[in-house]
């Protein structure tokens, strides 16, 4: 694959007190209007995460529209598993028009760093407003994935919900610091709330090189399927992009050369990329949308396919 980067496309300007700084985890939906909506999680002074939007021309999407001036979905009641942030990771709509959300909630935890579990949340009127199912997760914690069970990327196909996501249940010592440990599983669920307790590990990391394999985010192709994830390496210890092809979307070979699209020294994403998507927009090709240095700090920015 060859692609042309196009910079940072949206960072907060920091005016509002829920957004501050970032802009993390680009998350598409095309609106009936048109627009291509870009949920993103942004942060306070705290760096506590709220979901708002940035919605962007379909026909150029370096060009922005307009941006939420309020959270989409906020934090959950203290004491719950989002009580400490929240950040978008996949949008389906519903055969009577709703779009669930589906999410992941950050909980901070004292003898682990944090947990990560995610909700589902619903909206009526096309991602202007959503509300929480319920307070709990739609995927609850289990004895074979404990501490880590998020990044659910979601479509209808197959008369069913198929979902690829997150799941671990330790941490290591990585340059003096604990961190996660996860790969990624794939489900299935007959109506997108009830999930089994374990999945079927689809994409494994490297543990010489690698010590987690995050946000996948699928994309079906003429030649099968591609999924676009994260790479949390050990040295240098940052986040780089992934890419997987499968035929089925359940046997998975990692293809991470073909990218062919890495940091560039003294830029925006120097020293990080990750949090990717891939979107096709009629007449403007496909795009590859995505965070740079510190999940997202200088917004999220674009770069476009030249060849395949």
């Amino acid at each position: 694959m060859k692609w042309a980067k196009h910079g940072v496309v949206w960072r907060p300007d920091g005016r509002l007190p829920w957004a501050r700084t970032h802009a993390t985890c680009p998350t598409p939906h095309r609106r009936a209007d048109g627009a291509l909506r870009l949920f993103v999680q942004c942060r306070d002074d705290r760096g506590v995460g709220r979901i708002g939007w940035v919605d962007v021309d379909p026909g150029d999407p370096r060009r922005v529209l307009r941006a939420a001036t309020k959270p989409v979905l906020d934090v959950g009641e203290p004491g719950c598993f989002d009580d400490n942030g929240v950040f978008p990771t996949s949008v389906v709509r519903l055969d009577d028009g709703r779009l669930y959300l589906y999410y992941v909630g950050f909980e901070l935890c004292h003898h682990i760093r944090y947990r990560l579990l995610s909700g589902v949340a619903v909206s009526v009127d096309d991602g202007d407003t959503f509300c929480r199912l319920r307070p709990t997760p739609v995927l609850e914690r289990s004895v074979q994935e404990l501490h880590f069970r998020c990044a659910p990327f979601v479509v209808r196909a197959r008369g069913a919900f198929r979902m690829w996501y997150v799941a671990g249940s330790r941490w290591e010592a990585v340059g003096g610091k604990d961190m996660p440990v996860y790969d990624v599983r794939y489900l299935e669920s007959a109506d997108g709330l009830t999930w089994p307790g374990q999945g079927q590990p689809v994409l494994a990391m490297d543990p010489m090189r690698e010590h987690g394999l995050g946000r996948p985010f699928v994309v079906a192709t003429a030649k099968g399927f591609r999924m676009h994830y994260s790479i949390r390496q050990r040295e240098p210890a940052r986040y780089r992009l992934g890419l997987a092809r499968s035929s089925d979307g359940q046997q998975w070979q990692r293809a991470d050369a073909e990218l062919s699209l890495d940091a560039e020294p003294g830029q925006w994403d120097a020293l990080a990329m990750s949090y990717s998507c891939e979107v096709t927009l009629p007449g403007a090709g496909t795009w590859l949308l995505y965070n740079g240095n510190d999940f997202g700090v200088d917004g999220f920015g674009a770069a476009r396919l030249l060849e395949c």
